[in-house]
């Protein structure tokens, strides 16, 4: 008899640990759905701010989330209110299950699901559903595997994904940003509850569309994290009277066109790391829609702001509404080709600097003159005669900058421009003259860029929207003297009507028929450029550099800054003196034509006499 009760105890345990072999065999052999769950593609900003993302392929929003990135009390809510012994459980809570049956038998109805965190996880990786039998078992058997299969903080991260929140809202961290327009990295008791409680009926207590429910649910989670010791009872009594948001926010949208670029140029990346200043941008972003307002309906603008030590770029505002289509305002025109207008006269007065043609204090006529059949005119049609190249530089002449021109040849001025990493586009087979005066398509990052040159004494870097972008070492394109002098003329300028008194070095130009007004300056620390026009191109009657961009330039630096950083010294080779005290040959400026033209004024050859032989 004994032997025999040996036996059965013997069989019995054989019975089971091969009953748990096969069973472990069994959960083992689980088909588990993927574990790559796909997020929304985000665009941050220098500091690791959102600037954009974009919903994933089926329409959602989905943002990565780690649990160290969550509010710590929403995840013991979480855990408090959903499987308390979520640490210590295999995938499936026993107690919980038969707690969960016996609530059923004696309430007549489902009062708790038993459901733990990981089985809703496995629901959710498949898209199941909760009620039926078959599917419950399944969730018990994909909950155990992926107990094996991944740790307790990579489930957790997965819940953190997938849970939903009514309607395209999927994850804590979208829900975060949707409700309550921030990261879920600080969160009240109350909005921590809110997240608990919507994923249990997404669609029935969406805070936009139920708020009363989705208050009731909230409330019921704060009784019980009050039960679970997770916050105390006046905690609970003042999250009580905080209420539900109403409505749905927008999701973060800044920099949109850089954003789209930053996906274009390399759509395999999943998280974009830009070197914009969010709030900076956003600021400006401001700053746009205020300058078109009332201005008509077609009126756009455009701003860069580039540190030109580093050339990173600080901001990049492409149009003033992007979603507007009678402003075409999904048009990147920080990108589009215009017409400069006036602003590439500083880069040729820099280079006739350099090549010992002109000092500042050169004198130079501004009269009417031909160039072969070109016939360039001044802006206003007036002429001031014989004029220092400081002051017709200011004054933005023309006759001027075209004999200088001439004397370098285009050609020089488009080397320099390829050079500062311009890609200029011609209207012609051979560029002319008249590129000084805005005859050729540059983009306006293209512009600010130059003058980032300028601002860096001469020595071109490419410009990066990147973060961590190492770029190029730099390339030299005009002597730091040249660039200083250029810088120091610019900074004469008066600023526009009611702008700060200050020496910021910049430039206005309007392009022919007023299609284009710019306005681009730069102090010791930061280049910005202005953009206004209409992307379709059509005139802007009455748009001027001077009038329309140039206080918008100045409001967007009074944003950046509360002051100026100084322009640098003058370079030690610098030639300071005044025009009498110039080498002769700089006193005044003579093309290379006229340098072999016997002057009016020539003395005469007395002797020998024409013809004779001496």
């Amino acid at each position: 008899m004994r032997a025999r009760s040996v036996f059965v105890v013997v069989a019995a345990l054989w019975l089971a640990a091969l009953g748990r072999d096969r069973f472990d065999l069994w959960i083992d052999a689980t088909l588990l759905p993927s574990l790559t769950v796909a997020t929304s593609v985000e665009v941050l900003d220098r500091r690791g701010d959102l600037l954009r993302a974009y919903t994933v392929d089926d329409g959602r929003w989905r943002l990565a989330l780690a649990p160290d990135q969550v509010d710590p009390l929403y995840l013991d809510m979480l855990i408090a209110h959903e499987d308390k012994r979520f640490r210590d459980h295999a995938g499936v809570d026993p107690r919980a299950m038969l707690r969960a049956v016996l609530q059923a038998v004696w309430n007549g109805r489902v009062v708790s699901g038993g459901s733990t965190l990981t089985m809703q996880t496995a629901r959710l990786l498949e898209e199941g559903t909760t009620g039926e039998v078959a599917g419950k078992l399944r969730q018990m058997r994909v909950a155990l595997a992926l107990e094996r299969r991944l740790t307790k903080d990579q489930i957790l991260r997965l819940y953190l994904h997938l849970a939903p929140f009514g309607g395209n809202l999927e994850g804590v961290r979208a829900a975060s940003i949707s409700y309550f327009g921030k990261e879920p990295r600080r969160l009240t008791p109350a909005e921590a509850a809110l997240l608990v409680a919507i994923p249990q009926a997404p669609e029935s207590r969406r805070p936009d569309r139920a708020a009363d429910r989705a208050e009731a649910a909230r409330n019921r989670v704060l009784a019980r994290a009050v039960k679970e010791g997770v916050i105390d009872a006046e905690t609970a009594a003042a999250a009580l009277r905080e209420a539900v948001p109403g409505v749905r926010k927008p999701f973060p949208a800044l920099a949109p066109h850089l954003a789209d670029r930053a996906l274009a140029d390399n759509p395999s990346l999943a998280r974009h790391d830009l070197t914009i200043d969010g709030a900076l941008q956003r600021q400006l972003e401001t700053l746009a829609r205020e300058a078109v307002q009332g201005k008509g309906e077609a009126l756009q603008v455009a701003i860069v702001v580039v540190d030109h030590a580093s050339g990173e770029i600080l901001a990049s505002v492409g149009s003033a509404e992007y979603q507007s289509d009678l402003r075409q305002g999904f048009v990147d025109m920080t990108q589009a080709l215009r017409s400069p207008g006036s602003t590439l006269k500083p880069l040729v007065y820099a280079l006739a600097f350099d090549e010992g043609l002109a000092h500042p204090e050169t004198l130079i006529d501004d009269v009417p003159m031909s160039f072969g059949t070109y016939t360039p005119q001044n802006f206003d049609r007036q002429y001031r005669g014989t004029i220092r190249l400081r002051e017709a530089l200011q004054l933005s002449l023309n006759i001027p900058v075209v004999q200088l021109t001439e004397a370098l040849g285009p050609a020089k001025l488009i080397s320099a421009m390829e050079k500062a990493g311009m890609e200029p586009v011609f209207p012609g087979d051979t560029p002319g003259l008249a590129v000084a005066l805005g005859g050729v398509g540059v983009t306006l990052e293209d512009l600010v860029g130059l003058y980032a040159t300028l601002a860096r004494g001469g020595v071109a870097r490419p410009l990066t929207y990147r973060l961590n972008d190492l770029g190029t070492e730099g390339q030299r394109v005009i002597s730091s003297v040249a660039a200083w002098q250029v810088g120091d003329i610019l900074a004469g300028l008066a600023p526009p009507p009611g702008a700060p008194m200050n020496r910021l070095a910049y430039k206005t130009g309007t392009s022919y028929g007023n299609r284009d007004a710019w306005a681009i300056g730069y102090d010791g620390a930061h280049v910005v450029g202005v953009w206004m026009g209409r992307a379709d191109g059509t005139p802007v009657p009455g748009a001027f550099g001077a009038d329309v961009a140039a206080p918008v330039l100045f409001q967007a630096l009074n944003r950046l800054k509360p002051k100026l950083e100084p322009q640098p010294p003058a370079p030690a080779a610098t030639l300071l003196v005044a025009n009498a005290d110039l080498p002769q040959p700089l006193q005044r400026f003579r093309s290379r034509s006229a340098a072999f033209e016997v002057a009016a004024d020539a003395p005469a050859v007395a002797f020998p006499p024409d013809g004779a032989e001496v």
